[in-house]
């Protein structure tokens, strides 16, 4: 069993920065791939970026990449979601979670355990 709890989140303008963190616990966190995901109200939950267990491998969808950076320290239980020149389509709900895979994937159904969600608002 993985418990995640998102933070970071909050209220910034286009073009801002934040840095959401996702801490979990138990002792095997290592062994699990990590995955962030989006939810505009309204839309379907989408796939943001996603990291193996090493932190080795990374993807990332199309609609953010080169502007946010997904990582992970194993030592501490967290990932990280880097998010740069945010946009106001940006705004969501934003979910971590932990795939047994090991791999890198991303979809949401090869996703086991989730985080409560933290919002994140991006003003024109």
């Amino acid at each position: 069993q993985v418990q995640l709890v998102e933070s970071g989140g909050g209220l910034v303008q286009a073009g801002g920065s934040l840095r959401l963190s996702c801490a979990a616990s138990g002792r095997t966190f290592s062994s699990y791939a990590m995955g962030w995901f989006r939810q505009a109200p309204g839309k379907e939950r989408e796939f943001v970026a996603a990291i193996g267990w090493s932190g080795g491998n990374t993807y990332y969808a199309d609609s953010v990449k080169g502007r946010f950076t997904i990582s992970r320290d194993n030592a501490k239980n967290t990932v990280y979601l880097q998010m740069n020149s945010l946009k106001p389509e940006d705004t969501a709900v934003y979910y971590c979670a932990a795939s047994t895979t090991i791999n890198v994937v991303t979809s949401r159904y090869q996703y086991d355990y989730w985080g409560q969600g933290t919002q994140v608002t991006v003003s024109s």
